[in-house]
């Protein structure tokens, strides 16, 4: 007798060819299918007359063709037209073959299922499905709706919904391990986990197609529970399992630090004093610290993350700190030398440019211990990289970095058993229900204010065809002794994308304003010719710099007041936001101009109407979650945050108090119902446990 823990291959009709297939989809037991819900649900249960038929709804309709041939006006299509007592209703096939012509024959009859159009008195279906019928045929209806399910390749959606059945005849015999105890199902006032799978794959016929959303609500809420829960007692457990891993306790260095604190040419804010000590209290303990450092563009992170430094070193350990891009590597090279630079600290920098020479000469630096803090890009992790004595990780723009490349770099300081300490950096704030659900295994400390004296951007939001008055803003504020940023999205002139190029604007920019010193910036450019030409806007020896979203994150240039934006209603809100915040950083009043091409839909006015009213990095962040999705906004792949199979944290944020309280109460009381709940639901990505 079949089970739900049975093998997918013991259905009727599974292969070895299907069963890779379901494999491959992470369906390997029967029960493993009913987790693959249906996207909607077809209502197939009622024949309707023509006249009566819902409109813009998916309807079931017969009748008598009338009429068929291939129109040529237009578009070249098949039409049919088809009547019962009732009305009559056009039929449109835009892909179609003579045979079908001659299929649809005057006086059959046909029945279609399909969306329905009214045009006035007119009906019309666009490429319905269709069965003919004789005239005295007795049709029956479906008796419940028809789900239909995710498309997956080599398998067809008649197929699967057969498995399906067969899994829901087993589970009516066999019901699904309840992982949910009956005091937590009582407390959270759900449906039991069968009820929920058989109302999803089969809800009640008797439902109008209006009402089937709101219906299954609840079953679907049991489910995206269950999920949410599982991946945050995954999280919870990681968190406990680097309590009990062991890291070097940096005890020494209160005295260095004060005094370089007291050295800093500003005040640090309250925020970044309350998140030093609470960095400084992490890495003083003997378990690694896993914190996140959230602040805003401009907030103060690196002068944080330099205090942690310190320590480290004071101790007589060495810190890595890896950023995305040579730019910002760069930048923090300068930073960290300029703030260190009486401290006697060796600090060099490891990237994929450096000649083989210089890279080697580095190399043994770090092997020896020679070299304190190691600043670079992705090639900190790369073969013939080894540390002495690594004991402080810092990550900077997290998101920028794929799992198996964070892995690479903590395995770099596994060393006596012992993990390094990880603070991971951000500059894109994390809406609280993001950081719940995905970051539930690290710390988070806020920097939640802007630095004295750092003052607010306005943003004005103008078409592009007030571009000439926008170049006149330029001009007269360089001339003033200003510089300006001008930035496109594309490096080059595309024929499929109709956005201005960086490339062609700097031709047309060196025309218009002659007296200008304008400097080009993009990603094609080789490393060194960048890092020359960020050193000539830094050092006020190019007035206007032109460039693609390379400037995006990490460059500090204080003169910089004017932050002009082409194409901005198609860019997301916190790059946009992140692009804003390279200006503002000296004591001149700053502006941020995003220039947009007519007619500008309203989803973009409403964003750009968000960037013009607030500076708040955390609002704008929380409204690119609510527009774009936290796939997309924290770069689901590259993270390792989990891909919910049903969950939706936009839709069930509001089930994540409730998933916190449970996951205390499960781990605590239930231990085997929650690794039975984890396994259920788990990520086959290991790597992801270890970062």
């Amino acid at each position: 007798m079949l089970k739900l823990n049975s093998e997918i291959s013991r259905l009727k009709g599974v292969g070895p060819a299907l069963t890779a297939k379901l494999n491959n989809r992470g369906v390997k037991k029967i029960e493993d299918i009913l987790f693959l819900l249906p996207r909607r649900y077809e209502d197939r249960t009622t024949l309707y007359h023509i006249q009566n038929a819902p409109i813009n709804e998916r309807v079931l309709v017969s009748g008598k063709i009338i009429e068929s041939k291939i129109l040529f006006y237009g578009r070249r299509s098949l039409f049919v037209k088809i009547q019962d007592h009732s009305a009559e209703l056009n039929l449109r096939f835009f892909y179609f073959s003579r045979s079908q012509l001659q299929q649809f024959k005057k006086s059959s009859h046909v029945r279609c299922f399909g969306l329905i159009k009214s045009n006035g008195r007119k009906y019309e279906m666009i490429h319905p499905e269709y069965r003919f019928i004789s005239p005295d045929e007795e049709f029956k209806t479906d008796n419940k709706l028809t789900p239909i399910y995710p498309s997956i390749e080599g398998i067809q959606t008649g197929r699967l919904r057969n498995l399906i059945d067969q899994a829901l005849k087993i589970m009516r015999t066999s019901n699904p391990d309840e992982f949910l105890p009956r005091k937590v199902l009582k407390e959270i006032k759900m449906p039991t986990l069968g009820d929920a799978l058989i109302n999803l794959h089969q809800p009640p016929a008797k439902l109008k197609h209006g009402q089937i959303d709101e219906a299954i609500n609840s079953y679907k809420e049991r489910l995206s529970f269950e999920e949410l829960l599982a991946n945050y007692i995954r999280l919870r457990k990681l968190k406990l399992l680097a309590a009990n891993m062991v890291a070097d306790s940096l005890r020494f260095g209160k005295d260095e630090i004060n005094q370089f604190i007291q050295s800093l040419e500003f005040k640090l804010t309250a925020a970044q004093e309350r998140a030093c000590e609470e960095i400084l209290i992490d890495i003083n303990k003997s378990q690694p610290m896993m914190r996140m450092l959230q602040g805003d563009v401009g907030s103060g992170k690196t002068v944080v993350a330099a205090i942690a430094c310190l320590k480290t070193i004071v101790n007589k350990k060495q810190v890595a700190i890896m950023a995305p891009t040579e730019l910002l590597a760069e930048q923090h090279m300068e930073s960290f030398s300029m703030w260190f630079s009486q401290l006697n600290i060796n600090i060099v920098k490891l990237t994929g440019g450096q000649k083989k020479s210089t890279r080697e000469n580095i190399l043994m630096q770090i092997q020896k211990g020679d070299a304190s803090l190691i600043i670079g890009t992705h090639a900190l992790f790369q073969d013939g990289v080894n540390f002495k004595d690594l004991a402080l990780i810092i990550i900077d723009e997290q998101h920028r970095f794929g799992v198996n490349q964070r892995v690479a770099l903590r395995e770099k300081g596994s060393h006596s058993k012992k993990q390094p300490h990880q603070l991971i950096m951000t500059a894109t704030p994390i809406p609280r229900t993001l950081a719940m659900a995905a970051y539930a295994d690290l710390d988070s400390s806020i920097i939640d204010e802007l630095p004295i004296g750092r003052q607010s951007i306005e943003t004005l939001v103008i078409p592009n065809d007030k571009r000439p008055s926008v170049i006149e803003r330029v001009k007269d504020a360089c001339t003033k002794g200003q510089q300006a940023y001008w930035v496109c999205p594309l490096i080059d002139e595309s024929e499929s994308i109709k956005a201005d190029a960086a490339t062609a604007r700097y031709e047309y920019l060196k025309k218009m304003i002659k007296p200008l010193r304008i400097g080009l910036i993009h990603g094609r450019q080789k490393n060194a010719d960048k890092e020359n030409t960020m050193r000539l806007f830094k050092d006020a020896k190019i007035d206007l710099l032109v460039a693609t979203t390379v400037i995006e994150v990490g460059v500090n240039v204080p003169n910089a007041s004017l932050m002009i934006i082409e194409n901005a209603e198609r860019m997301g809100l916190t790059q946009l936001h992140q692009l804003r915040g390279r200006v503002g950083r000296g004591n001149k009043k700053s502006h941020c101009i995003l220039l947009y091409k007519k007619p500008l839909g309203t989803l973009a006015h409403d964003r750009l109407s968000i960037l013009r009213e607030t500076n708040d990095g955390f609002a704008i962040a929380q409204k690119d979650l609510e527009l774009r999705g936290p796939g997309e906004m924290l770069g689901t792949k590259q993270t390792g945050l989990p891909q919910y199979r049903i969950a939706d944290l936009l839709r069930d944020a509001h089930l994540l108090p409730k998933v916190q309280k449970i996951a205390g109460t499960m781990m605590l009381d239930f231990p085997d119902e929650t690794k039975n709940i984890t396994m259920r639901w788990s990520n086959s990505d290991h790597n992801y446990g270890k970062v």
